[in-house]
Parts: C-alpha cells; sequence; structure tokens
C-alpha cells in the first residue's frame, strides 16, 4: 500500500466519492458520521480510515493507516525509527507535538502526519492539499 503525498493512498485519491471508493474495496466494515456531519469509512484488512467532507459534497478529503506494509516514495515505513524516516524524505520542514506516548510529526505542504510511539511510527495521516485560494485541490477526476 503506498502514500502518494498530495494524491491518496493505494488507487484511492482525494475527490472520490463514497461509490468510487466502495467500488474499489467494497463496502465499508463500518461506516458512522463525526460531530461535523462528514462520513467515515472503516476498512479492516487494508486498516483504513476515510474520511469525506460533508461541506465538500461529501469528497474523500482526509485518510489514515496503521497498515504495516505503507510505503512513503519506496519506503516501507511502518515500525520504522521515525527521525530516520524523516531525515530520509525530501520534505524537510516538519512540525513535532507531544501526546504523552506519542509524537505527531506534521509536514505541511504534504498534508502529511507521522504519528510514533517509543521513536517508531504506528500511523500514517495523509490530508487533501488546500491551494493559496483556500481551495481543495482534488485530484479524482470523474
Amino acid at each position: 500500500m503506498k502514500v502518494n503525498p498530495k494524491n491518496g493512498i493505494d488507487q484511492l485519491l482525494f475527490g472520490m466519492l463514497q461509490k468510487d471508493v466502495i467500488a474499489i474495496y467494497g463496502a465499508p466494515d463500518k461506516q458512522f458520521e463525526d460531530e461535523d456531519q462528514n462520513v467515515i469509512f472503516l476498512y479492516n484488512k487494508p486498516q483504513l480510515r476515510l474520511t469525506f467532507y460533508q461541506d465538500e459534497a461529501m469528497k474523500l478529503g482526509y485518510m489514515i493507516t496503521s497498515n504495516p506494509e505503507v510505503t512513503l516514495l519506496d519506503k516501507k515505513i511502518m515500525n520504522a525509527d521515525v527521525e530516520a524516516i524523516k531525515n530520509e524524505l525530501p520534505f524537510k520542514a516538519w512540525e513535532k507535538e507531544d501526546f504523552d506516548s506519542t509524537e505527531h510529526h506534521f509536514n505541511e505542504s504534504n498534508w502529511l502526519v507521522l504519528h510514533s510511539e517509543f521513536g517508531k511510527i504506528i500511523r500514517v495521516e495523509i490530508g487533501a492539499i488546500i491551494n493559496d485560494k483556500d481551495e481543495f485541490e482534488w485530484k479524482f477526476k470523474k
């Protein structure tokens, strides 16, 4: 499973609708709405959490994975040393936040978050890019 910065994960592209995702992965294992009425799809086997934004015509705008096979720029990153991976990536501007035993490493230019615990990457989040006009850059074209 490949994280494609600014675009999505695997075959999933930012801007897809629920029906587009279901055509690829089938029905989600679980579906619910968050406090903002966004629709969340959970897929157990690929370990994916997908968020469809209510205020953006239910387009896929955020993805989270803990899949052990996930790669980023051809590097297998799950359970890898977070600092080593950050040093190997071409993205150099990282913000870091501590949350008890976990740390969140955020690269805004790619809207990418690497979650780590005990120095190892445990989860990856990627969001659709917002341009200078404060609009989403949807990658999925029908």
